[in-house]
């Protein structure tokens, strides 16, 4: 969301394509999307991009907003570029993101060090902050520059949310959902494609209420069905679907794909009728149990990810023991979880949570059940020979790490493989004999190259 109220609070930098720019990135996967869109602005302009930030005549930060850690880290963040700058003075500090679209005035005001603040997707303002000019202005996506490994990417389909969560600031920060052409899409993904990538994970506040805003119906089925037929795609990820606007056809769509691995994102935040209306996440736990219940009949072999809250204002001792319940129940293959983090302007703020002790036992103990379940499935994939994507190779340990189709990166498990005489080659598949497992990581023994 672009702020236009957040424009430079310093003069512009200097000219010309001498400059040297560290960017920054915190958050999550669509804050690494924007990131990848503005270094390539800086890039297709001729600008230098450091590795180290005490290299930089511009450091660049792109913040997150999220929740109280994520915020504590970006002013963490903020301050070290500022506390450099005392050091070197013709240093220009910048910060666009989440928390500055959200928090400009109070960061204005307390850290006025910064020379610019922007908020999301504010591309244009920190080019002509940089007296640069927009290259390819309405195809942006053209001059990408991947932060990711080369052979996989995110992509974002929308921006914004329609949700109203009570206890959610994204959509404060981010505005109402946007869906992109679906034309657009596709052409990026087949730029990814010819670049080499072959994985690709779609991303956005809510991936399956897709289209509705811009074509007036869901889209995302016909969105999968055409970046199916790209040539040179191996895998297709599908990240945050929304409980309340799934719909069942996907799963024979993920049923019948040859590209869209089967593994669903699916954050539930809870499975108490009575909290999931505090938490005004729309629809029931029936409904959630009969997606789920639908998902492994149809594909039993699908990996599902969720994340919950604890600790939500109104949750009593009866409504995190039926979440207990039904974790230890549905044995998820993912899960996270998070602490409720009280934030401003939203409906939940203003409501009295648990003890904070209370809400960190019952964070411990979701965990601690989750961690049993993870460990009692990885051990029952040993002995058993697994596709693996080979993300990197660790030279030090002659170590290769990688993940099955079950694997987002960053966010799910390893696979970690060794073997004499062979190095393996990151972005290429290999089928792995599984010796080894523990919560969170398989050990494997690399057999063949797919």
């Amino acid at each position: 969301m672009a702020v236009n109220k957040l424009t430079s609070t310093a003069n512009s930098a200097k000219e010309g394509s001498g400059l040297r720019v560290h960017l920054s990135t915190l958050g999550c996967s669509k804050n690494v999307y924007d990131s990848e869109i503005l270094l390539g602005q800086l890039q297709a302009n001729g600008i230098q991009v450091m590795q180290q930030p005490q290299d930089a005549d511009i450091l660049i930060i792109n913040s997150c907003g999220f929740i109280l850690p994520a915020k504590e880290e970006s002013i963490q963040a903020i301050l070290e570029a500022v506390e450099l700058k005392k050091h070197h003075p013709d240093l220009k500090v910048l910060v666009c993101g989440c928390l500055s679209a959200r928090y400009y005035p109070q960061l204005q005001k307390q850290i006025p060090e910064v020379d610019g603040y922007f908020g999301t997707e504010d591309f244009a303002s920190i080019l002509k902050f940089l007296q640069l000019p927009v290259k390819n202005q309405g195809h942006l996506y053209q001059d990408r520059q991947l932060l990711t490994k080369p052979h996989y990417a995110y992509l974002k389909i929308s921006e914004g949310c329609n949700h109203k969560c009570a206890f959610c600031a994204i959509p404060l920060m981010r505005g109402r959902h946007r869906s992109r052409p679906l034309e657009e899409i596709v052409q990026e993904a087949q730029l990814l494609t010819n670049r080499g990538v072959k994985e690709i994970i779609l991303i956005a506040q809510d991936t399956t209420f897709y289209g509705l805003d811009l074509y007036k119906k869901q889209r995302l089925i016909d969105l999968l069905q055409q970046l199916e037929k790209l040539p040179g795609l191996e895998w297709l990820r599908l990240h945050y679907a929304y409980p309340t606007t799934f719909q069942d056809e996907l799963i024979e769509v993920m049923a019948e794909s040859d590209h869209l691995v089967p593994y669903v994102d699916l954050p539930i935040q809870h499975i108490s009728d009575r909290m999931l209306k505090i938490m005004r996440r729309g629809g029931s736990a029936r409904r959630i149990k009969q997606i789920l219940e639908k998902l492994r009949r149809r594909i039993p072999e699908v990996a599902i990810r969720t994340t919950f809250i604890v600790g939500h204002p109104g949750e009593t001792t009866a409504d995190f023991q039926e979440l207990r319940d039904f974790v230890e129940q549905f044995q998820f293959d993912r899960l996270g979880a998070f602490i409720y983090s009280p934030e401003e302007k939203t409906a939940a703020y203003k409501l009295v949570p648990p003890e904070k002790t209370v809400a960190e036992e019952r964070y411990a103990e979701l965990m601690l059940i989750q961690q049993q379940i993870s460990r009692k499935k990885n051990e029952s994939l040993i002995g058993r020979s697994l596709e693996v994507l080979m993300d990197e190779y660790h030279s030090n340990t002659l170590t290769g790490s990688g993940r099955t189709y079950a694997d987002s990166p960053e966010i799910d498990n390893e696979v970690l493989v060794r073997k004499k005489n062979i190095i393996p080659k990151p972005g290429t598949f290999y089928y792995v004999k599984i010796t080894d497992a523990t919560e969170y990581e398989l050990y494997g023994e690399l057999l063949e190259e797919k």
